[in-house]
């Protein structure tokens, strides 16, 4: 067969489509399984949880979310605000309440990117602890090919050896983590120093004392309890941390049920107000006797003062001083002369003049009448004003100062049913309004009361205005973590002045034989290459690095030969 019979043959083959190779197709990747997906999703989540950048992320929402807790009342500090601006807002308010948002610290979004913050930070903090362990046990790292190339350089040569140059700078390297090394030409010796290690370490000091403070937080969090209840100055009883039930109000920790409280027995002998002239408080003080530990055993009582900020401290406990204000004393004479004297707390509704509004019920003595129904009917219910410091403008009774003065109540006194019997719950500041719709109590009197005056209801009950004690609000609390959430806190402060005041640095020093100024002047003698490199750019690294080039190289006598450049 000729070659043009072969050729046609292979053209008739392109043209009429001929035998095709097989195409080969890519290869698929093997499909994975569930089992394998599921990890890489779990492995990715982790990843992208554990970044540095999602933990900024965290930290301001965290910050955010704190923001609602601060603007708005929340249920654990007055419950009553919290109720208030609920029914002030009968559609947004009830909607509010629901996202939590008048108990933002113990929502469960906030738990959320609490615990999602402390995961990233023991994520992220973890393996820059293994890297920083590694860093520290690794020579630094090898001189650069070409020195001139580094911001900060400097070129001279010396009139001693390779090896007595390096021998002399690495003594004055003090503190420097260094490393000799040879270099590519006969008889060359490199120098690697580096410095500003703590600086890592502060920085990993800091995140590591700040996820020991949100353990701190937590911890207390947990185990821990806060009670506030308000008790009347001048010797009147004091209160023993047996029972939840002697406070006014009490939270406790996650895991706390109240039970198991140090024993503490407290009350107060009297209390301090100091205002500027406009009515401002300036300082609360109050002098307590205290008992705790082997003291309830012998019925000794400790004195100690109290202030604002200034608690008092005792057997793991704090004990603060909160607010005071003032309870409004009665004593009501009935038809057969038996008398009643109750003394209790106002709240105070104005925190400047201390006007204050509160409620007292009594209840007849026992025995006075024949049947309870009988009884209940003769209640007496006093509700008002108090105010210290009294201004008149007519009949209308207000307060001009915080001090006690000139003291005087402005009370509508009812008789009826108080409400006492039902075991319905009762507040402390105002009757109940359906009491009064229903009939059940009936309003005697409306007047106005100095210390000393009375005034006479139409069965012959007097009602008698005795003046008014100052009380005291005092808040017990329990964290058995605070001192190291101040530990923590101190810490992260000395870590993050470590992190930025400490630089790292590096510096290179090459030095080899100058075969050519030997030959010339038959001396030994040696050129000299140092370059310098900041791992972050800090101002005055160019100023430290022509200290150090004065300090290593410059004691030579020929240092005019010396020529440093930088950038």
């Amino acid at each position: 067969m000729s070659m043009n019979s072969i050729d046609s043959m292979k053209d008739g083959d392109r043209a009429t489509g001929g035998p095709e190779q097989p195409r080969t197709e890519p290869a698929r990747l093997p499909r994975q399984s569930l089992p394998g997906r599921a990890f890489a999703f779990v492995r990715n989540t982790w990843r992208g949880l554990t970044s540095m950048r999602t933990a900024l992320v965290l930290l301001f929402l965290l910050a955010l979310a704190a923001i609602p807790g601060a603007l708005l009342p929340q249920r654990n500090l007055n419950e009553q605000k919290v109720e208030q601006y609920i029914a002030n807002r009968p559609t947004l308010g009830p909607w509010m309440d629901r996202f939590e948002l008048f108990d933002v610290f113990g929502s469960f979004w906030f738990t959320a990117v609490y615990v999602l913050l402390f995961i990233s930070l023991v994520g992220c903090i973890l393996p820059r602890c293994l890297d920083h362990y590694r860093a520290l046990r690794t020579p630094p790292v090898r001189a650069p090919r070409n020195l001139t190339r580094l911001p900060h350089h400097h070129s001279g040569t010396a009139a001693q050896a390779p090896d007595e140059v390096v021998a002399r700078v690495r003594k004055e390297l003090r503190g420097w983590r260094t490393e000799v090394r040879p270099g590519g030409r006969d008889g060359e010796l490199t120098l690697s120093a580096e410095k500003g290690y703590t600086r890592e370490l502060g920085n990993l000091v800091f995140h590591l004392a700040l996820v020991g403070l949100l353990v701190a937080i937590a911890v207390g969090k947990l185990f821990g309890y806060e009670g506030n209840v308000i008790v009347i100055a001048n010797n009147g009883p004091g209160f023993c941390t047996t029972s939840p039930a002697v406070f006014d109000s009490f939270k406790a920790g996650n895991v706390n049920d109240g039970t198991g409280m140090t024993p503490i027995c407290v009350r107060v002998k009297d209390f301090k107000a100091d205002y500027l002239d406009n009515g401002q408080a300036e300082m609360f003080t109050s002098n307590i006797e205290y008992q705790s530990g082997a003291d309830l055993q012998s019925d000794t009582w400790r004195s100690t003062r109290i202030q604002v900020n200034h608690p008092l401290r005792v057997a793991g406990d704090r004990i603060y001083l909160q607010g005071h204000g003032f309870a409004p004393t009665f004593t009501v004479t009935f038809p057969n002369g038996q008398t009643r004297t109750e003394t209790l707390q106002w709240r105070p509704d104005d925190a400047r003049t201390f006007l204050s509004s509160g409620v007292l019920r009594i209840d007849p003595p026992g025995g006075m009448y024949a049947t309870d129904e009988e009884r209940r009917k003769n209640q007496i219910a006093i509700e008002g004003l108090f105010a210290p410091t009294a201004l008149f403008h007519g009949s209308l009774m207000t307060s001009s100062y915080p001090t006690m003065n000139d003291p005087a109540v402005a009370v509508d006194i009812y008789r009826g049913d108080t409400g006492l019997d039902t075991g319905k719950p009762q507040s402390l500041f105002a009757l109940d309004p359906e009491q009064v719709k229903q009939g059940r109590l009936t309003k005697e009197t409306r007047v106005n009361l100095r210390p000393g005056e009375s005034a006479s209801l139409a069965n012959g009950t007097k009602v008698t205005f005795d003046g008014a004690q100052e009380f005291v609000n005092l808040q017990v609390s329990h964290d058995p973590a605070q001192q190291w959430v101040l530990v923590s806190a101190v810490t992260m402060m000395l870590g993050l002045l470590v992190s930025l005041l400490v630089k790292r640095r590096r510096i290179w020093i090459r030095v080899y034989p100058d075969e050519t100024e030997a030959g010339t002047l038959g001396v030994r003698r040696s050129v000299v290459e140092m370059g310098g490199l900041a791992r972050t750019d800090q101002a005055g690294w160019g100023g430290e690095f022509d200290r150090l080039r004065a300090r290593l190289l410059d004691s030579r006598p020929d240092s005019a030969d010396a020529k440093t450049t930088g950038e």
